[in-house]
């Protein structure tokens, strides 16, 4: 059995506060968040490999992905540029001290990376000292199309699973766009609205400014509600049969930094 997986389950809890990421109900809200202390950690998701050399191979297509050893980074508007925000873990991820602070690397310029930011607005990027950050690397990509109403896994250039799935409702669409996985949540039951896993993606819900009370955060997750899967159903998130969402999680162990490419319509209904 891989490492990855056995500290999958070391790092299981039971009896927690339901998960909620922001903008995954469907025609009726959840109930409210739990308070911070009771969210629920994050589970163990596989380690990028080691880029080597800092170069990104060419003969599959190959993600980068920046990890913030100390749980915070100083991000600026360009190459030795002005700093613009800070990004701390505990403003972005459920277990902080649980889980590493990710970006999905753009490109590079010399000593600096631009990655992409899991902040307000969708698509946000900013640049941070490459020394600042580690980098690895990931042939895994996972493609949404709205349109049709599918989830495809790439490792490389080969499809490793694919699955019918539900997606935002015209009055909460999901976003289109290119994000990344910052996140893997385990509810502590499996039959709750959110299945037995949840990955929290870097990008927001566009129309709600807040859900339950927290950040409108789009993800990925289970459903128990099999037959909202193939409709616009959700208030922004990408639900995935439970079966499939098990599979994605202890069988292809995608790692955290994962680009999510999101295609098709997106745009809200009009008044």
């Amino acid at each position: 059995m891989r490492q990855w997986r056995r500290e999958l389950s070391a790092l299981m809890f039971a009896g927690l506060s339901a998960v909620v990421l922001a903008s995954c109900a469907g025609d009726t809200d959840p109930e409210p968040a739990p308070p911070s202390d009771s969210a629920v950690p994050s589970v163990s998701a596989p380690a990028v490999s080691p880029s080597p050399g800092g170069e990104v191979a060419t003969v599959n297509p190959v993600s980068e992905i920046a990890t913030a050893p100390d749980g915070e980074i100083d991000v600026y508007d360009a190459p030795d540029g002005t700093v613009t925000t800070t990004i701390h873990a505990a403003d972005v991820l459920t277990a902080p001290d649980q889980t590493p602070l990710v970006f999905l690397v753009k490109e590079r310029e010399g000593d600096w990376i631009e990655v992409y930011l899991p902040i307000v607005p969708n698509g946000s990027t900013g640049w941070v000292p490459a020394d600042a950050v580690e980098v690895g690397s990931t042939s895994f990509r996972i493609e949404v199309s709205l349109d049709d109403f599918t989830l495809t896994v790439y490792q490389g250039a080969e499809v490793v699973l694919t699955s019918d799935v539900g997606v935002g409702r015209d009055d909460r669409p999901t976003p289109g766009g290119v994000y990344y996985v910052r996140e893997l949540l385990q509810p502590p039951t499996d039959d709750g609205p959110y299945g037995p896993y949840a990955y929290g993606l870097s990008g927001y819900q566009p129309v709600l400014d807040e859900f339950n009370g927290g950040d409108p955060i789009i993800g990925i997750h289970g459903t128990n509600d099999p037959d909202s899967i193939g409709s616009y159903v959700s208030s922004g998130c990408i639900r995935l049969p439970n079966d499939v969402i098990t599979q994605l999680v202890t069988e292809v162990g995608i790692p955290l930094g994962t680009p999510v490419t999101i295609t098709g319509s997106a745009e809200p209904a009009s008044a």
